[in-house]
């Protein structure tokens, strides 16, 4: 039941990010060579990254972020946490 409870969350961190997205046009798309991370870069600088990664015991959990590049040019993202 609490894994059913964790895997609801995940899908709906998922479809929050993909609703702050929604309408926005896909520039690029990249996946890491051990499919565990997909990248998605979208023309007016906003990322979406989505993953799989373990957790204490063993069991893989979905993260997603939205993340956005500053508008002047440094290196660093500004990151928006799911609501």
């Amino acid at each position: 039941m609490n894994t059913d409870r964790a895997a609801l969350q995940d899908l709906r961190r998922v479809a929050d990010a993909l609703d702050r997205v929604r309408g926005r046009v896909l520039d690029a798309c990249a996946i890491r060579s051990d499919l565990r991370h997909l990248r998605l870069e979208l023309s007016d600088g906003y990322l979406l990254m989505v993953g799989v990664d373990v957790d204490e015991q063993g069991r893989p959990r979905l993260q997603v972020d939205v993340a956005r590049q500053p508008e002047e040019a440094t290196r660093q993202l500004e990151v928006f946490g799911a609501r």
